[in-house]
């Protein structure tokens, strides 16, 4: 099954809770302490296993809104859930734009710069929600070498809430045999890292 299709065209209702969860993200910003204007935004306040460590900085939070999409399929033991992956847009303080974030998983900015991310390590801070991640980023080479996601090293997934595998019942052959897919809501604040000596 594919993908919802864009915001524009999903109903109205979904929309206004699309645009909300927005601006509810943008008048309550996760990430913490103050920096000088000249400065990027302040590390967030993590558990230590989902810490940057080394001589990194971050230059980017993007306040995501979407899907985590699973589908119903067979197994070698019976029936369960695969994660096919994210379906989200990240945002700006102000509601804008910044990126698509895709299986993969795969941020693409607005320049088409793209970044995919590997799980090093996870915090499961509520169990209402999916976890917090460290992920070790990797530009694509093909990209805009000075692309606004060009130079990432590193990318936490933060603040999360929703995103949840469905319940393994809810998975059963008549699932399997269609098969059913799942777009579960989530959110989650993405901070994006670079090296220190990056401009």
């Amino acid at each position: 099954m594919s993908f919802p299709p864009a915001l524009s065209h999903r109903p109205a209702p979904l929309r206004r809770a699309v645009l909300a969860t927005v601006a509810a993200l943008a008048a309550a910003p996760v990430v913490l302490g103050a920096a000088p204007a000249h400065a990027g935004p302040a590390g967030p306040e993590v558990p230590s296993t989902i810490d940057v460590v080394g001589d990194f900085k971050p230059y980017l939070v993007g306040h995501a809104v979407g899907w985590q999409v699973h589908t119903c399929v067979a197994t070698e033991t019976g029936y369960g859930w695969r994660f096919d992956g994210p379906d989200a847009v990240v945002y700006d303080d102000n509601g804008k734009a910044l990126a698509d974030h895709k299986p993969g998983p795969r941020w693409i900015a607005r320049d088409d710069s793209s970044v995919v991310g590997a799980v090093v390590d996870r915090a499961v801070v509520s169990p209402t929600a999916i976890p917090w991640l460290l992920l070790r980023a990797t530009p694509d080479p093909n990209g805009p070498a000075d692309g606004r996601l060009s130079a990432t090293t590193h990318i936490q997934r933060i603040a999360t809430t929703g995103g949840l595998t469905p319940a393994a019942s809810e998975c059963t052959a008549a699932a399997a045999s269609v098969p059913e897919t799942r777009y579960v809501p989530y959110t989650a604040d993405y901070v994006f890292w670079k090296a220190a000596g990056r401009s």
